[in-house]
């Protein structure tokens, strides 16, 4: 059976984790557990163990750039020799990190000028930063990153596209008009999945890695395909993101 990947999940942010894991192995999802600092990558990962369809990734969240300390960074590097993801990192302009976005910037720079960070599949935020991050990535020759929640303007997907990046989509962006146009301009063999739960919300609630079918059914009907061409169209994606990469999934 062809699994679906959340390529985006925060699951340590549920408070009932395990539930939601339950849900996502009966749903046949495997899910991408993002992290937000080293710190969180190693409880995280302690805990959760080697469990199958299950993959913690190494992050240092934008937002969090104010608190990180150069030996923040430096645990970070030295993680990513185990990390076999990497997120959530990336850049964040809007009013919440406007005032560290030279932190930021440092912060990045550094992650994807080492070249084991490009050596994983990567989820990286770009609210509000989606110029200086598409650049960013371009320059770097990163091809296996993924455009988070991307809400950028419409104009900018074909950069994105001619530098090899790749994007998520979430059931929240299939509900919000705006996303609906970024959806339609993506070809189909750039797309891949993710929930950005618990903080993204479907049908009045947290969204959970079991809640991806939603997306399923919204592309079916964009890309006038069944729901099981769908799931094997995603299933070559995953694929072809993780294809020389050097993946450790």
């Amino acid at each position: 059976m062809n699994r679906l990947l959340d390529t985006h999940c925060h699951l340590t942010g549920y408070k009932d984790a395990a539930e939601v894991l339950r849900e996502a192995a009966d749903a046949s999802v495997d899910i991408v557990a993002v992290t937000e600092d080293p710190g969180e990558y190693r409880l995280t990962r302690t805990r959760l163990g080697r469990r199958p369809g299950v993959y913690t990734a190494l992050g240092m969240h934008p937002l969090r750039a104010h608190s990180f300390t150069p030996a923040d960074l430096a645990r970070f590097m030295r993680m990513l020799p185990e990390a076999p993801w990497i997120g959530e990192i990336g850049l964040d302009y809007s009013p919440a990190g406007r005032s560290t976005r030279r932190v930021q910037l440092r912060i990045f720079e550094a992650i994807l000028a080492d070249r084991r960070a490009l050596s994983v599949p990567m989820t990286v935020h770009s609210r509000g930063a989606e110029v200086d991050t598409l650049t960013r990535l371009a320059q770097s020759g990163a091809t296996a990153a993924i455009l988070h929640w991307y809400t950028g303007p419409v104009n900018l997907v074909d950069n994105a596209l001619a530098a090899g990046l790749w994007f998520s989509v979430n059931p929240a962006m299939c509900q919000s008009a705006k996303a609906r146009r970024v959806i339609d301009a993506l070809p189909v063999d750039r797309v891949l999945l993710e929930t950005d739960g618990p903080f993204a919300r479907h049908r009045g609630r947290s969204a959970r890695p079991a809640d991806l079918s939603a997306v399923i059914t919204h592309l079916a009907a964009r890309w006038a395909l069944t729901p099981e061409a769908v799931v094997c169209q995603l299933q070559a994606n995953r694929l072809q993101l993780l294809d020389g990469c050097g993946d450790r999934t």
